[in-house]
């Protein structure tokens, strides 16, 4: 491996430390290297904290070095005035001669001015070292900006005979929650939930299964959750409503008694969901969105082409009859056994 490339990778690594904690900031890392030793490391901290060049600079014990080495970042260093001053600037405070650069940030913002600034202030600059690794580590904050939309990750679990949900008559007879994965592979989507920034569910789901939405199996921060609710359906008496997670109800039309601390926001239920769905979402900033039902909001997700990755667990049950799962085509990245679950995972070709 060439010596950019290996800094670069470290980048990378320390960057996953921000997972989940920096948005709708992009979780970038940063090293810096004096005489081929590391003496400076940094991730961005979460969203209102410092950015990762700024934690890299800080963590160098002798700053007298910083005029002599290579600093290493996954996302070009940002030249504007947000929650932090920019990161150029103090690049070019300290005198660092050399910027290795994974990606350009495309950011309307940046895009490219970070790069001409250090350049103007004298900074050799090298740009495009592990872009390919660079742009999927960054696969969210580059689908938000480029495609101003949230990276869409569909999730569902399916029996062996292809259902995800039992027919109305099982439920009558037994209301209970429907496992089909087992305990195991439902803690790892609480760990799923605590690296994304939204987690979106229909009405049919809520009204089943009254779920919480949150990570109590994981440590993390909760996803906002986002729910389809065309009627207003949905009643105080259910786990989205209890104000205890940022919540945004997507409706036909606002309550007449609107519920203290839950944003609404209307469509048309007539047109395309998934695409007045994406805009509400990059309107509030979503930069990723797990979606988790049901059937039919997966379904449009799918049809319209607007998704990124799918998560599909396959459980041991057999249901016989009732709500078959989502048909989708996608490129398989993946099949891992989780127990007795099979895991695919699928990317959008």
């Amino acid at each position: 491996m060439k010596i950019h490339e290996k800094y670069i990778s470290r980048c990378i690594q320390l960057a996953k430390n921000g997972l989940g904690t920096t948005f709708p900031n992009p979780m970038v890392g940063s090293v810096i290297v004096h005489k081929g030793k590391i003496i400076g490391e940094g991730y961005t901290s979460p969203y209102g904290g410092a950015h990762a060049e700024v934690n890299a600079v800080n963590s160098v014990k002798d700053k007298k070095l910083l005029t002599e080495v290579t600093l290493y970042v996954t996302l070009e260093p940002c030249s504007h005035y947000g929650k932090t001053p920019p990161c150029a600037d103090l690049i070019i405070k300290h005198q660092i001669p050399n910027v290795v650069i994974g990606l350009l940030d495309p950011h309307e913002k940046v895009a490219g001015k970070g790069v001409e600034k250090l350049k103007a202030a004298g900074c050799n600059v090298i740009v495009g070292v592990l872009e390919k690794e660079c742009r999927e580590h960054h696969k969210r904050f580059l689908t938000y900006h480029i495609k101003k939309r949230p990276y869409i990750i569909l999730k569902w679990a399916e029996t062996a005979d292809g259902f995800i949900a039992p027919s109305q008559d099982k439920r009558r007879n037994n209301p209970e929650p429907y496992w089909i994965s087992n305990p195991y592979s439902q803690q790892l989507v609480h760990q799923w939930r605590s690296q994304e920034q939204a987690i979106l569910v229909g009405t049919n789901t809520v009204l089943a299964d009254n779920p919480k939405l949150n990570v109590r199996h994981w440590k993390g921060q909760n996803p906002i959750r986002i729910v389809l609710d065309r009627e207003l359906k949905i009643s105080n008496k259910h786990n989205v409503l209890d104000g205890s997670i940022k919540t945004i109800i997507i409706t036909a039309h606002l309550p007449k008694n609107p519920q203290h601390g839950i944003t609404y926001e209307v469509i048309d239920f007539e047109n395309n969901l998934a695409i007045q769905i994406c805009t509400i979402l990059h309107k509030h900033e979503i930069l990723s969105v797990i979606i988790e039902g049901g059937a039919k909001t997966l379904q449009s997700f799918i049809d319209s082409q607007l998704w990124d990755e799918a998560r599909i667990f396959k459980g041991k049950s057999q249901f016989e009859e009732g709500l078959k799962s989502p048909r989708i085509h996608g490129f398989l990245e993946k099949e891992t056994q989780i127990e007795s679950d099979i895991l695919t995972l699928l990317k959008h070709d």
